[in-house]
């Protein structure tokens, strides 16, 4: 385990090096706690009301009336954030969700480690600082030159979910340096396309269409969306082949 982590912890030092021109002085890497599963390295999932309850009712995915009488459920983080129902997560015909992920997904993810986390997972999450790995810092770059912002797709239907820089958000550097000092890609409240992306009571972050995200991990700034990026390397859908 400690040997894992400082591998992990170094393949960051080494990978803010490549971004360094453009990110600037990152300061020293903080991590939230984490754990290891079948898939990689996870925030640690925390029940809103710390008791039995709340993953009780949950499992047994028991009605509003029941829920409010107990103090459970509703709305858990601070708004903007749109909560949704454990419904959303429900089996489909694929998993979570109705469909595999995409054949071409972008920057060079893994198709098969993408499917797992998204369609089959609700606990863990790609390894730590994965992202270096790929070409998701040259694409998402030349996208925002082009562009001016850089949007984000369910891997699985092709729907927007994320958009950075926001209007009245951070710069697209700011995302930068935030992804690399956590490790995940991570959005802000003005970041998320609420249409389409809902965060179930444990802080499970997932689309409408049941692709499981990350997780909700709010900070002293607020609510910070830890997201695989596996879960988000989709293309629109008309231009999905």
């Amino acid at each position: 385990m400690r040997l894992h982590m400082y591998v992990s912890a170094v393949a960051l030092v080494v990978a803010a090096s490549s971004v360094e021109s453009f990110v600037g002085d990152s300061g020293a890497y903080s991590y939230s706690k984490t754990s290891v599963g079948s898939f990689g390295v996870a925030p640690h999932r925390k029940n809103i009301n710390n008791g039995q309850s709340t993953s009780t009712a949950l499992r047994l995915n028991l009605g509003k009336e029941i829920k409010e009488f107990l103090g459970i459920g509703g709305q858990k983080y601070a708004e903007p954030c749109v909560m949704g129902e454990e419904t959303i997560m429900s089996p489909k015909a694929h998993g979570t969700s109705a469909t595999p992920v995409q054949e071409n997904l972008k920057y060079g993810v893994d198709r098969s480690k993408a499917d797992q986390i998204c369609n089959f997972n609700r606990h863990y999450a790609e390894h730590r600082g994965y992202w270096t790995k790929t070409k998701f810092f040259e694409e998402a770059k030349a996208e925002y030159e082009e562009k001016g912002e850089v949007t984000f797709y369910d891997s699985n239907t092709g729907k927007a979910l994320f958009v950075v820089p926001a209007r009245e958000g951070r710069t697209f550097q700011d995302f930068i340096k935030e992804t690399l000092t956590h490790g995940w890609p991570s959005f802000r409240d003005e970041e998320c396309i609420w249409d389409e992306v809902r965060v179930l009571n444990d802080g499970e972050t997932v689309s409408l269409d049941g692709t499981h995200l990350g997780h909700n991990l709010p900070d002293s700034t607020g609510n910070r969306y830890c997201i695989n990026l596996v879960s988000i390397a989709g293309s629109p859908v008309e231009n999905e082949s």
